[in-house]
């Protein structure tokens, strides 16, 4: 059996992606043969966040509680060392696919209601290849009677094509941070200007340790924000659109030792850390409306 479920091939001229059946995940992406993000294994389980969506919120909350339409929720810890509830609650679940063509696949899940989240969510995931690289479309509706909290992010982990981060340069587009404590949950927001967590101009990722929010992105004309990583042969883009206001940085400090600072996780998000807790950037989703995200990833050329 492969642990990530049925595998399904995208193929674009020299564009080749393979998305997975857990999860709805992104497990590999190719340009010419050439790594553009750090994956894993058809005989693999998924590691560290890899490629995974992230539905109905990102990032962590705090001892997975919050309260909502005034009723105090509880959710499991998924994050037990730190009492944390994790990245959502379909990374782990069967998508379906739904629809696909040579070089594209939507694929569907709905989020019955459960302890600790007892809403409805029909969630669409497309992934699209073309000349200018993938594309990634979320699109959630809610299938329920009542309004709902609801954020989403992704997970991919780029590559430079070196060994670790250390040899490879970021640009990064945000402007202000999120402190955090032991737990990995924001204390505040700060200017990035003038710390050791500002990437707006690029530099050398030798010794850095993130696994920071940003927010207040640069945006270019077409309303993109726009990360970067680079080595000495080559280089990656991913960038996102309006709706997701906050980026996830992660070196990779905490993985396990095999893949420790292999890749940089860039995780594009709707809302930022605890936002069930403390309503920041949080999405309340009426019944039957749906929420559009899209980000993409393509070679630095």
């Amino acid at each position: 059996m492969i642990p990530s479920g049925r595998q399904t091939e995208l193929v674009h001229g020299a564009h080749r992606a393979v998305v997975v059946e857990v999860g709805g995940g992104l497990r590999e992406y190719t340009v010419d043969g050439a790594a553009l993000v750090d994956g894993y294994g058809a005989e693999e389980m998924c590691n560290g966040g890899r490629g995974q969506t992230l539905i109905p919120w990102p990032n962590r909350l705090a001892g997975g509680k919050y309260e909502f339409g005034g009723d105090t929720l509880q959710l499991p810890l998924t994050e037990p060392a730190k009492n944390n509830a994790i990245h959502g609650l379909t990374r782990w679940v069967n998508w379906t696919v739904l629809d696909s063509s040579p070089s594209s696949v939507v694929l569907g899940l709905v989020l019955h209601p459960q302890p600790g989240y007892p809403f409805a969510l029909d969630c669409r995931l497309e992934y699209a290849l073309a000349d200018a690289g993938l594309t990634v479309r979320t699109v959630t509706t809610n299938a329920g009677d009542r309004p709902c909290p609801y954020g989403t992010g992704a997970h991919p982990y780029l590559t430079a094509g070196t060994d670790t981060v250390d040899d490879a340069t970021l640009r990064a587009p945000g402007r202000r941070y999120l402190p955090v404590d032991e737990q990995g949950i924001p204390t505040g927001i700060a200017d990035a200007q003038g710390t050791p967590y500002d990437f707006r101009a690029p530099r050398s990722l030798d010794g850095a340790l993130l696994d920071h929010c940003y927010t207040d992105l640069e945006r270019d004309a077409d309303g993109l924000a726009v990360v970067t990583l680079t080595g000495p042969d080559r280089g990656v883009r991913l960038w996102c659109d309006s709706g997701s206001s906050y980026l996830q940085v992660f070196t990779g400090d905490t993985l396990p030792p095999s893949r420790r600072r292999q890749g940089l996780a860039v995780e594009p998000m709707t809302c930022p850390p605890n936002a069930f807790r403390t309503g920041e950037g949080l999405i309340v989703l009426e019944p039957g409306q749906t929420v559009t995200t899209t980000w993409g990833i393509s070679p630095v050329v």
